[in-house]
């Protein structure tokens, strides 16, 4: 393959506090998981159903290479590419040109192949991270395409989920206890700088950069919605009654039938979950999960309560323990900041399923809100938007074509990589989607 001379404009813009080592190692440990999740996947478990809300694993899975390989080995700059390993690789595996319905009749390549497309990616874009270890521009895209398989390693588990197969290897059923973490803190009002801050190492452009915004004092919920709290809705006919609803999520309703979360069946007057494939009982504690937004806003009506806003539920996690006040300093995790490990959070496979909400106490945030990274996402009341100033990152297609129709989310789940997240990173999804592994947190009204 030529080697490309890679170029940018405004190369500052592209942040990276990361070595070439610590790259090479979260690249190593992203394919990894990957495999763990994907490589025992075989016949028509490799197309699977024909769904709005999955890509075809197959496909999924070339894609994390064509992606690795665009970024750390062919991009020269916009619109200048060297040649690919595999023909017509773009147009099979560039999400922004291979249509979302067209994926399952693709030429895709067989499973074979693409396991060797990926290693021979990896492959080179270690050595040359071996080799040019100072390159600052490669390092940023190393992390972007670390990044990038990280967050569809947590695709391919609620693919899993959604399609009903076997739980992945590394999943463990077994959740960590504790009970209910019931109550609300006050959080003192003031100006806060939402966002990110120039310098502090790999960002999306979505969370450039910090602007000031004023809160008003709020109280926000020590933990995240339940199972047994929301299942009390469920069980006063939420569903079914108008007044909780606005109105796009009552016509979502009626268009889909909903009268619970989508994978809770009731047996002898008890609610189950379907987990992968098979059906486990309802933990009371933990935190309800595969819920949508406007499930979670009609809860809210119905309870008398409301989401909160992405600056109240970054404050909530940001503010630090020496100045709680919105102009004090902010914590990269809510804890401070160590990086996540296993005492923190419920992040990359340490319980592989939703922990009940009182767990991992030494994860609470200043306020004491615990959680807040980790166990479930958390959807909030904001449309997802831009910043003052933004600029679009060389990853175009990231952010831009999301605007204004998805709503955030914050915090990370159980199947998130603990390296991709700290208290200003945005997730976004459309409001009806509950495939994925969200749940909410809730202000008082």
């Amino acid at each position: 393959m030529p080697e490309p001379v890679q170029t940018i404009a405004e190369p500052n813009r592209l942040s990276t506090n990361s070595t070439a080592q610590t790259l090479m190692r979260r690249l190593q440990a992203a394919r990894h998981r990957t495999l763990m999740l994907a490589s025992d996947l075989n016949g028509e478990q490799l197309l699977g159903s024909r769904l709005a809300i999955v890509n075809p694993p197959l496909w999924e899975i070339a894609h994390v290479a064509w992606f690795q390989e665009h970024w750390c080995l062919r991009y020269r700059g916009p619109d200048d590419l060297a040649p690919s390993l595999v023909k017509d690789a773009d147009g099979l595996y560039n999400s922004a040109i291979a249509a979302h319905d067209t994926r399952w009749d693709l030429p895709l390549l067989p499973f074979d192949a693409v396991m060797h497309y990926l290693a021979r990616v990896l492959e080179s874009v270690l050595e040359r991270l071996e080799r040019e270890p100072e390159n600052h521009v490669l390092r940023y895209f190393s992390e972007l395409a670390a990044c990038h398989e990280e967050m569809h390693c947590e695709a391919f588990t609620y693919t899993r989920q959604t399609l009903g197969y076997a739980p992945p290897r590394i999943a463990i059923y077994a959740s960590a206890g504790g009970g209910a973490w019931p109550g609300d803190v006050p959080v003192a009002g003031g100006e806060f700088l939402l966002g990110a801050h120039p310098g502090e190492g790999f960002v999306f452009d979505n969370e450039k950069w910090a602007h000031r915004v004023q809160l008003p004092a709020f109280s926000i919920a020590r933990a995240a919605v339940t199972n047994s709290e929301f299942a009390a809705f469920v069980d006063d006919a939420g569903y079914q009654r108008r007044e909780w609803w606005r109105n796009a999520g009552w016509e979502w309703r009626n268009s889909t039938g909903a009268d619970a979360p989508v994978y809770w069946v009731k047996q002898e007057g008890e609610w189950l979950q379907r987990v992968y494939n098979q059906l486990a009982p309802l933990s009371r504690h933990a935190a309800v999960i595969h819920i949508n937004w406007y499930e979670a806003d009609a809860w809210c009506r119905w309870a008398g309560r409301r989401l909160p806003s992405e600056a109240e539920w970054e404050q909530a996690a940001s503010a630090t323990s020496a100045d709680r006040a919105c102009t004090g300093g902010k914590r990269t995790y809510p804890w401070g900041e160590d990086a996540p490990d296993a005492a923190h959070a419920n992040l990359f496979g340490v319980c592989n399923a939703t922990a009940d909400v009182s767990a991992f106490g030494a994860g609470d945030s200043a306020w004491g809100c615990r959680q807040m990274l980790g166990n479930v996402w958390e959807w909030t009341a904001d449309w997802f938007d831009s910043y003052p100033g933004f600029v679009r990152d060389p990853y175009r297609e990231y952010s831009v074509p999301w605007f204004g129709n998805h709503k955030v989310l914050r915090g990370g789940c159980f199947a998130t990589g603990a390296s991709l997240l700290r208290n200003t990173w945005r997730n976004f999804y459309t409001p009806d989607r509950r495939d994925v592994f969200a749940g909410f947190r809730v202000c008082a009204a």
